[in-house]
């Protein structure tokens, strides 16, 4: 592989004595892993259906380091969101913000959507978690993702990270900053990347990296904390970056990242009176592709949490359907607007001008006085009656005949919208009626291969 030679110089003096096992690593394939989204099942469910080649990784329970092979992105496991395709160092960063079930959590520049989903997780359907994207295109690739996992108190954002921190002051426990960079850890897997770096281009990202920390710790609340992340290994866009920021705003301290794969960031980098070995770095040749976390706190405490978000509407279609599909009671933060009908997060922020693509689950429409259900809806982990559930197995030809967007046989018993499921994971949307399961499976989702 044809190095710039002054990205191998820099990195030789970074690394010193562990140069070699870098460079050498570049003559190995890229490690791939993937994340269970225990959201809809854990971790022995996935390794029940599994039938991936995998083994654990130290530093996250639900993350496995996959073997080389061909893309898993067809498989039925992950149209039903059991997993997440997540490089292994990236996981580091949502283990240092540490999210916990009830929080307002903030991921500024949250696509593709790795982190959010692992947020989600770890929050376990409770507190709101504000997912945001600025590039309008790669917001909607988040949203699919969100969706795809099944996650609902999600609010998917597009808006530029000054103005949606500015509608969320002191607001957040947790903020994550994954902030574009010039993607040095992605040069094993992405020839691209190689072939645009430029010290130059290095430097542009670290001054468009500290404007959004500038912006994001308006979010964060007294108290709370601010992880920044990113996925290269220029010393300007990493510790550089975290000290000029503590240097303009002496109410952030660093705190330790737990530990995990790779290393500490090393004193003597820098010049800087900040314990860099707070801060923590992950190189290719320890385990994954490459990554760099810091973990901040900012001063003070605070008593202050969001209110509860609307209540239920009175939409008696919905109520109709509802009782007529699920086991569980009726949500009581369900609002009609327009013809939409959405169940909002139990907490929810007032944004006002901020594009928002969905808060909460999309539940369906009011169409000409009836009502139909929408896809994220029948991939929440909401538990249907047993006439309403179809659940297949992932050796079924009836599931790849459903991905590809064709008619499938049920039970004749069944009616009306049903959910499909493939080994006890939610896949989409049905309707039934004499013996017949009519497509609902969105489009662009589907597989023609």
């Amino acid at each position: 592989m044809d190095f710039n030679s002054i990205f191998l110089n820099k990195m030789k003096i970074l690394l010193r004595d562990d140069y070699p096992q870098f460079l050498e690593s570049y003559q190995q394939p890229p490690t791939r892993g993937v994340r269970v989204n225990t959201l809809l099942g854990d971790v022995s469910q996935f390794l029940k259906y599994s039938n991936l080649k995998l083994s654990p990784i130290p530093h996250c329970p639900e993350g496995f380091y996959l073997e080389q092979g061909e893309g898993i992105g067809h498989l039925p496991h992950h149209h039903a969101g059991a997993f997440y395709v997540q490089e292994p160092s990236a996981m580091t960063a949502v283990l240092a913000l540490d999210p916990q079930p009830g929080e307002t959590v903030l991921d500024l520049c949250a696509a593709p959507g790795g982190k959010s989903t692992q947020i989600a997780a770890r929050m376990q359907g409770k507190g709101v978690l504000i997912t945001n994207e600025y590039v309008a295109n790669r917001a909607k690739i988040l949203l699919s993702n969100i969706e795809r996992m099944g996650i609902q108190n999600a609010v998917v954002t597009n808006a530029h990270p000054e103005q949606l921190c500015q509608q969320l002051d002191g607001l957040c426990d947790r903020v994550l900053v994954d902030a574009p960079c010039s993607g040095e850890g992605m040069f094993r897997k992405d020839a691209n990347a190689i072939a645009e770096w430029t010290p130059e281009h290095s430097l542009s990202c670290a001054n468009r990296q500290l404007e959004i920390l500038e912006s994001a710790k308006r979010a964060v609340k007294p108290g709370g904390v601010l992880v920044y992340s990113t996925c290269t290994f220029s010393l300007e866009e990493n510790e550089m970056v975290v000290c000029e920021f503590l240097d303009r705003n002496p109410d952030f301290s660093l705190e330790q990242v737990p530990a995990c794969i790779g290393q500490p960031s090393r004193q003597n980098w820098l010049d800087v009176p900040y314990d860099l070995s707070k801060m923590h770095r992950v190189f290719p040749h320890q385990g994954g592709e490459g990554h760099f976390v810091a973990r901040l706190r900012k001063e003070g405490e605070s008593s202050f949490s969001l209110q509860p978000g609307a209540k239920s509407q009175d939409i008696p279609l919905f109520a109709q359907f509802w009782e007529e599909t699920f086991q569980d009671t009726l949500p009581d933060t369900v609002v009609l607007n327009r013809d939409m009908v959405s169940i909002l997060p139990t907490q929810m922020p007032v944004l006002h001008g901020v594009k928002v693509l969905r808060a909460g689950v999309l539940a369906g429409r009011v169409v000409k006085n009836r009502f139909v259900p929408e896809h994220h809806l029948m991939k929440c982990p909401y538990h249907l009656k047993a006439e309403k559930c179809l659940n297949l197995s992932s050796k079924d030809e009836r599931v790849f005949q459903y991905l590809k967007g064709m008619e499938i046989s049920c039970d004749p018993g069944q009616k009306g919208y049903c959910g499909i499921w493939v080994d006890d994971y939610p896949l989409g949307l049905g309707k039934a009626s004499n013996g017949r399961m009519k497509n609902h499976y969105p489009k662009g989702l589907r597989e023609f291969s």
